[in-house]
């Protein structure tokens, strides 16, 4: 190319009048050399235009390819298949051993007649599970060992779905996985007249939660929705279910340590029972704290003996950037009650919508890497997880990690991270993070 260009300008300077080449030759030698440089310049110049036009039309080409690539994958993966296939993945990031896939098809029986729509097609509901509607979550929870859990969260959607659709077929689910798994009903049966009526509202009936471990059978939970009859009869709700459930006590200790500020600022979210073959498994009750700061959540949990103070406050640092208000996505505390426990709950979880406290994914797993060495974990667990769920880089959107969560007292301490699949949507960096 050098050559080529030299060449072109030797003939520039042939085809010259006479008295230009004699200058060369004489007292004007220096002026000459300097129009020559500038010859060879801007000769250069145009020659790197040229490759720049051409590397950007290939760069055009290979985008374009790509994005037609994209498309057509979209248009033949379904829904079921494309959340399998990272949920295989996840469990290999995380050292489950890589022969079961079981998990990956209850993920595809939980998901319903919805999972068998193309990417492609827009969803058919709108599920209150993830941001871009998509009716699944994923969860890596670390117990104080360094253990990992699998977490799925899922909303069946039914063929035609709607609130009583959607619940109807979460019942008929409900029954057959008992039927196979041997879990008890009687909790569901006590409570499920309260939380399952004929004219469901709010966003969603009822949700799953599938539980996996890497050599251990598949446990369930569910979720009710507080206010499926409305806002109002909510703190209703939950203090019949305690009592049906034989935990008396356990609605005042919520309600002093968790929903005491005014103007319906703390807000219950969910009601959770576990399914298990014991008759007594676990019951949690779950509020948002809507504008709070991090003293806000610290009260709630000294609920639940053993948890030291400013615990509570150092993972909002860390998780949030700071101590709030936190006045985007609310902060969450659950308690949790197992059979025994009388006015104190045996576990306390506070959860942050890092997604919204943070401008990008980097800056989300900055944070939960932080918190991971705070407890002694191995941040290169988070990095294959992610690989094994993200479909972009980091810095190119924001709720890939959606929250990261802190449990504390005598029920399985440790901290969760929570990952979407982003099947449908991906939200854009933000500017800048909502100080804290």
């Amino acid at each position: 190319m050098a050559t080529a260009d030299l060449a072109s300008t030797r003939r520039t300077w042939d085809s010259a009048p006479r008295d230009l080449r004699a200058a060369f030759a004489t007292a004007e030698c220096g002026q000459a050399f300097s129009e020559f440089h500038q010859h060879l310049f801007e000769s250069l110049g145009s020659r790197r235009d040229l490759l720049e036009g051409l590397a950007s039309a290939a760069g055009d080409s290979a985008n374009a390819y790509e994005d037609t690539e994209v498309i057509m994958i979209m248009a033949i993966t379904s829904l079921r298949d494309y959340t399998g296939a990272r949920l295989g993945a996840l469990c290999r990031a995380v050292g489950f051993p890589g022969s079961n896939d079981e998990p990956i098809r209850l993920l595809h029986e939980l998901l319903g007649p919805m999972g068998a729509r193309p990417l492609l097609e827009p969803p058919q509901w709108e599920s209150d599970v993830a941001d871009d509607k998509t009716p699944i979550e994923f969860s890596v929870a670390f117990d104080e060992n360094g253990s990992p859990t699998i977490r799925i969260l899922v909303e069946p959607v039914a063929a035609q779905p709607s609130h009583r659709a959607n619940m109807e077929l979460s019942k008929q689910l409900l029954h057959s996985l008992s039927d196979r798994f041997g879990f008890s009903l009687d909790q569901f049966h006590a409570v499920s007249d309260l939380f399952l009526p004929e004219e469901p509202q709010g966003k969603f009936a009822f949700w799953y939660s599938l539980v996996l471990r890497p050599n251990g059978p598949p446990a369930f939970k569910l979720y009710f929705n507080p206010e499926i009859r409305g806002h109002c009869r909510a703190p209703r709700l939950v203090q019949e279910g305690f009592d049906r459930l034989g935990f008396r006590d356990a609605y005042d200790t919520v309600v002093k340590h968790g929903g005491r500020r005014e103007h319906h600022l703390d807000r219950f979210s969910f009601f959770s029972i576990d399914l298990h073959q014991r008759v007594h498994p676990r019951v949690k009750v779950y509020l948002s704290h809507h504008a709070a700061e991090a003293a806000s959540v610290e009260w709630a949990a000294q609920a639940t003996d053993g948890v030291k103070p400013g615990q509570v406050e150092q993972f909002c640092r860390l998780a949030g950037g700071g101590t709030g208000p936190f006045t985007r996505r609310p902060l969450i505390s659950s308690f949790a009650f197992v059979e025994g426990d009388t006015d104190r709950p045996s576990g306390y979880t506070v959860y942050l919508p890092v997604r919204d406290y943070v401008t990008d994914d980097e800056a989300a797993r900055a944070r939960a890497i932080a918190l991971m060495r705070q407890h002694d974990l191995d941040p290169a667990v988070l990095d294959r997880a992610l690989n094994a769920v993200a479909r972009r880089s980091l810095a190119e959107g924001v709720g890939l990690i959606p929250h990261l969560s802190l449990r504390l007292g005598r029920s399985r301490p440790g901290i969760t991270i929570y990952l979407s699949v982003e099947a449908y949507e991906v939200a854009p960096p933000r500017a800048s993070a909502l100080a804290s």
